[in-house]
């Protein structure tokens, strides 16, 4: 069955595709441009007449109507090849769209990324909205969000083949580290400390590398579209805030698979966090695929008064709480938020709950179904 994505590309432009393996970004392709030419990177004799002869796109280029569309996966392996896209967008009305899974390689060449001749895209897993009545929380709690492995009964053998592939193909191949052992270890020890503040120095000690390359891996992480970083909250405010940053895993599955987490059920300290993760990744891939420009970020004075996402500038404050019946000691961070930024326009929290509520301070208690119902109406930021 084929599932409508919420990402929109615009058609008769230039595009970069970023996203992690396995997201759907082919797929996606295929989809909105069915009739497109196509160079699969993938293919061993594509990539080899390519990497040996990148002028070839030129060749190609000319045997195509005006204003075509011309797809090439896995662009990042044949980095060469920008170079022959620049003259040919330069030169010609055709367009491109440029499809990978990670920018790195190209960055660290110091390879064309087009000067600001292409539009920027980034496709996440599954979200919600596009599974429509076939989404199930649990399901995706528990078999993440890679498309693969939400439709697939057998989701913990295809995760398990998931991380194998990342570090056999994404890692190891494009020689991204020296010592993949240790970066194994590193994507365990980052499971088990998903959604929490990130710590350099431990992290690295508990891998057995130095602080310099655990901030490494991590920029490896972000470059390969498998995790981002949530920055603190940091307008001025009466008392000093934390400023280290959280870390996401982008897909709560891989987060199941690398740390061995059995089945997961609400109500477990396990399920808040895998939770809190999902929220995460609704609100981002919302703002990416609405090219919406403000900030997601987290807000704490201590660890006893924290507020999990801030929308932009305070547009919204969100607690991601997996709870049927939300305690009210749990709404601290948000009633700490207020008292410090009165500027705060809606305070929510994201919950198990079965009916919507607000509290006598306008905080408002929402069932994760309606919460993600009014995120991708555009009700809730815009």
């Amino acid at each position: 069955m084929r599932y409508a994505r919420k990402l929109e590309i615009h058609p008769n432009e230039t595009f970069f595709l970023w996203g992690p393996r396995q997201a759907g970004k082919s797929t996606l392709l295929k989809t909105l441009f069915p009739t497109a030419p196509r160079i699969d990177l993938l293919l061993s004799e594509e990539f080899i007449t390519y990497s040996s002869t990148p002028q070839r796109l030129r060749e190609v280029a000319r045997t195509l109507p005006p204003g075509s569309l011309l797809i090439i996966d896995e662009v990042q392996k044949v980095p060469a090849l920008l170079d022959e896209v620049h003259w040919i967008i330069e030169n010609t009305t055709i367009n491109f769209g440029l499809c990978g899974s990670s920018a790195r390689k190209l960055r660290r060449g110091h390879a064309n990324l087009l000067g600001g001749r292409a539009f920027r895209y980034q496709l996440s897993g599954f979200v919600s909205a596009e599974l429509g009545k076939d989404w199930d929380l649990i399901t995706m709690l528990n078999r993440g969000y890679l498309p693969r492995a939400y439709l697939s009964p057998e989701a913990d053998r295809v995760l398990a083949a998931y991380v194998a592939d990342y570090l056999k193909e994404e890692i190891a191949s494009e020689g991204l580290v020296r010592n993949l052992p240790a970066f194994a270890d590193f994507l365990r020890v980052v499971a088990l400390t998903d959604t929490e503040l990130v710590n350099f120095t431990a992290i690295g000690s508990e891998c057995g590398v130095s602080t310099s390359a655990a901030k490494g891996y991590y920029e490896i992480l972000e470059d390969t579209m498998l995790g981002s970083f949530l920055p603190a909250y940091t307008a001025r405010a009466k008392r000093r805030i934390k400023r280290h940053p959280k870390f996401y895993l982008g897909d709560v599955g891989v987060v199941n698979s690398l740390a061995k987490r059995k089945s997961l059920e609400p109500g477990s300290e396990l399920f808040g966090k895998a939770f809190e993760n999902w929220v995460h990744h609704e609100i981002s891939a919302y703002l990416r695929y609405k090219a919406i420009d403000e900030q997601l970020s987290y807000w704490a004075l201590s660890s006893e008064a924290e507020v999990d996402f801030i929308i932009g500038d305070l547009q919204v404050a969100i607690e991601a709480k997996s709870s049927t019946n939300i305690d009210p000691r749990k709404l601290k961070g948000l009633r700490k938020l207020k008292e410090e930024h009165k500027s705060v326009a809606r305070r929510i929290v994201v919950s198990l709950e079965s009916r919507r509520r607000i509290t006598d301070d306008q905080i408002e208690i929402i069932p994760a179904s309606e919460f993600v119902q009014e995120l991708w109406s555009g009700e809730l930021v815009r």
